[in-house]
């Protein structure tokens, strides 16, 4: 193998690093952008809440049960933090095996 063969293998292996590089930074942008999207759909359906009734709820099943609030419990884990029913609450989403977003 001369060198000009060499040049050419690592420049090939270069490109396929970069790709794969590439290819997971858009994955993980992606996962974060749903992510946002859940906790967006939480605290839109909070804030309807608090328009109509006056107040936030307790808890998140109120707002699936009243609210039509739907998200995939299977693959997201939502902290839903009311701590006083005219304070909107702290919402965290954390995808299922990732860290807290």
């Amino acid at each position: 193998m001369n060198r000009k063969d060499v040049i050419k293998l690592l420049l090939i292996a270069a490109v396929l690093v970069g790709a794969v590089f590439l290819v997971n930074r858009i994955s993980s942008a992606q996962e974060t952008a749903e992510t946002e999207i859940v906790r967006n759909a939480v605290k839109n359906a909070a804030l309807t809440c608090y328009a109509v009734e006056g107040a936030y709820p307790d808890d998140i099943e109120y707002l699936r049960e009243h609210y039509r609030l739907a998200y995939d419990e299977e693959r997201y884990l939502i902290t839903y933090d009311a701590f006083a029913s005219n304070m909107i609450p702290d919402i965290w989403v954390t995808e299922k095996g990732a860290g807290i977003r």
